[in-house]
This record gives structure tokens, C-alpha cells and sequence, in this order.
């Protein structure tokens, strides 16, 4: 069976911000939660098919492979994630409702702390770290064919000495006094809609459950260190200027011990020297002599790979472009490449002999070279 389009499955204009989006998700989440749906397959599949639109368009990289290329264009993305449980959906955006009703998610506000709630809510083990962007310049050449590339970047990583613990060592740390332990702070209230629980992580463990009594002299306390690191990027080929990659868990590390943050590689195309690019195909401006185009010849051109002969038939007209099939770019995520597009053009000199004047003279009295009347 066909799948659906992603947009309309959400609701949404192709034109939707991300704001919109993820208001339409969470209304659609509210409306099949299986909590509320006991036992419908039907209502199941719908929240499913939510949760696979969300993760797609809630992502720009993976939203502008699909505008490309629709589904196809997420065959083979190690990133594309898809859903084949409700479990593995309450894993994946747990915290997609998060800070609805002061922290707790909207999931256990509307169903008093039920099933929903134990599959996903973790204790915290520290702050998350932040995520980094950084902007790759790439040449035509490099995107054509995809390209690994080294950047070096100055990122917090955990710290060594504690293994990001931020502590002196184990006995270093105590319950925190607030929470006793559990890393959360719980208030219930009552309303005609029913039980409220909102569960928030505590404030002044960070969520842990513990506090450090004596911080690691190293980090003092943080778990992290600052220092220059140098990160592997693989470029596929035929990505687009203003494309986005997502480096999942390479950017900081989070404080004692939380997960790290992304990367975000926002792709920036060069200017090339003799190509304009037109999605997959590259255009190449060639100039030869009126005698050329009447006679024909034989000339070598530029191609993104090296130089390459190509043959001018007699008798040419200006403007006409000429193929050479499959040197242009590697189509993201697909097989073939596009084509490199000649467009011939004719050298008209500013400055020609007085002897050169006499012969175009004569020229212009054989029929067959005069211009059209």
C-alpha cells in the first residue's frame, strides 16, 4: 500500500512553520493516544502514521529530501526512524509534550500519571548538553560525488579524570535532601477534567537524585572539559546550498554526566569557476569562432572530473546546448547522476585587421554566408 502524504496525514500546508507542525502532531497524538483508544487497531495506525509524518518534517534535513524526492527520498537514511510500535514512540518523543503544564508532560496530565508514564519517563543522569552549528563550505566537485571532510571545534567534553561525574570520587556524593533521591518533585491536583500530575525534574540536584560534596578538581564539578576536537563529516553526494545534516550526540557534553548535544552542518555551496548549477545538471558557457560553427570542429571542455573532448557538428547554431550525459551530480540518495549541458555561444572579436575587414567582406558577397533578410 502507498503511504500517505506526510502533510496530510499532519494537516498541514507544505508551507507550515515547525510551530505548526508540532501543534498538529500533538493534537493528532491526543486524539489516537492508545490510552484514549483501548483496543482500536485503527486509531493505533493513525497515531503511528502521525508520529513517522512528525519525525520527518520535524527535521529540516530529512523534510527537504522528502519535498525532493517524497518517500524515496528517505530510502536508505540511517537517520529515518519509523515506527513499528507504540512503545518505540513513546521512546522516541518522550519529550516532544514536555513543559505543557510545568514540566510534566501532557500525556500523564491527561491520564492521570497512567501506562504512558512509566514507558516514558527517565531519570535524569545529568543536564543535557548544547547543541553546535557549524557551516561546511563545499565546491561543486566535492558535492558531485560526496566527500568526507575534518573539521576541528572547540566542544566541552566529558571530563577524564571523573568520567563525567563532575565528583572527587564515589563517596563523593549525598541524597539530595529535596527529593530524597528520586531526581523529581510531584504536585496532584484535581479539576472537573480529572487527576493532574505534574512531575518536574528537581531543581536542586538538576534531576540527578544526588549532590556532590566534593567536586572533581579537574572539571571543578561541571563532568565536562572544553578543549579542540576534531570531528569526521560525511558529505553525501548531491546535497543542495542550505541543506542541513544532523551529527547526533557530537556536540557538547551535557553537565555531570547528561547526554551530549548535535552537531547541525548547514551545507554552503562555492561559486565555480566555468559551472552554474541547475539542480543535478551543471551548465557550462562555450565560446567558438563563426568558422568553427560552420565547419565543425572538435574542442575539450572542463567537466567536473577532469577534461573531456566533445564534438561541435557543422553548421551549429548559436545558443543550442549540447549533453554530455551523466557528468553532472550524483543524485542524493539515488542512483545515476545528471548531465554536464554545453550551451555553445559565438566569439564575435571587438578589434579585427584592416585585412581582416577586406576578407569579411567578400564573405558577406557569397550567398550562402550572408544572414537571413
Amino acid at each position: 500500500m502507498a503511504k500517505k502524504d506526510y502533510y496530510e496525514v499532519l494537516g498541514v500546508e507544505k508551507s507550515a512553520t515547525q510551530e505548526e507542525i508540532k501543534k498538529a502532531y500533538r493534537k493528532m497524538a491526543m486524539q489516537f493516544h492508545p490510552d484514549r483508544n483501548p483496543g482500536n487497531k485503527d486509531a493505533e495506525e493513525k497515531f503511528k502514521e502521525a508520529a513517522e509524518a512528525y519525525e520527518v518534517l520535524s527535521n529540516e534535513e530529512k523534510r527537504g529530501k522528502y519535498d525532493r524526492f517524497g518517500h524515496s527520498g528517505l530510502k536508505g537514511d540511517p537517520d529515518f526512524h519509523g515506527f513499528s510500535n507504540v512503545n518505540d514512540i513513546f521512546s522516541h518523543f518522550s519529550d516532544i509534550f514536555s513543559g505543557s503544564f510545568g514540566g510534566s508532560s501532557i500525556f500523564d496530565d491527561f491520564f492521570g500519571g497512567s501506562q504512558s508514564q512509566q514507558r516514558s519517563r527517565q531519570r535524569s543522569t545529568g543536564q543535557p548538553g548544547s547543541d553546535l552549528k557549524i557551516t561546511l563550505k563545499l565546491t561543486l566537485e566535492e558535492i558531485a560525488t560526496g566527500t568526507t571532510k575534518k573539521v576541528k571545534i572547540k566542544k566541552f567534553n566529558k571530563c577524564t579524570v571523573c568520567n563525567g561525574s563532575g565528583a572527587k570520587n564515589s563517596s563523593s556524593f549525598k541524597t539530595c535532601s529535596i527529593c530524597n533521591g528520586s531526581g523529581e518533585v510531584r504536585q496532584v491536583s484535581r479539576s472537573i477534567f480529572g487527576q493532574f500530575v505534574n512531575i518536574a525534574p528537581c531543581n536542586n540536584c538538576g534531576g540527578t537524585g544526588k549532590i556532590i560534596s566534593e567536586p572533581c578538581t579537574n572539571c571543578s564539578g561541571d563532568g565536562r572539559v572544553q578543549d579542540e576536537t576534531t570531528i569526521k563529516i560525511n558529505v553525501p553526494a548531491g546535497i543542495f546550498d542550505g541543506n542541513y545534516m544532523t551529527l547526533r550526540g557530537e556536540g557538547n557534553m551535557g553537565k555531570n554526566g547528561g547526554p551530549a548535544g548535535d552537531i547541525i552542518v548547514l551545507f554552503e555551496e562555492l561559486p565555480h569557476e566555468f559551472f552554474t548549477r541547475d539542480n543535478d545538471n551543471v551548465i557550462y558557457e562555450l565560446f567558438i569562432s563563426y568558422t568553427e560553427a560552420v565547419l565543425g570542429t572538435e574542442v575539450e571542455v572542463p567537466t567536473l572530473n577532469g577534461r573531456a573532448k566533445l564534438k561541435i557538428e557543422s553548421g551549429i547554431q548559436p545558443g543550442k546546448f549540447l549533453k554530455m550525459r551523466e557528468k553532472g551530480i550524483q543524485h542524493l540518495n539515488n542512483h545515476g547522476a545528471g548531465d554536464q549541458l554545453v550551451k555553445v555561444n559565438i566569439h564575435v572579436p571587438r578589434n579585427v585587421t584592416a585585412k581582416e575587414k577586406d576578407m569579411l567582406k567578400e564573405l558577406l558577397k557569397m550567398p550562402n554566408l550572408k544572414g537571413p533578410n
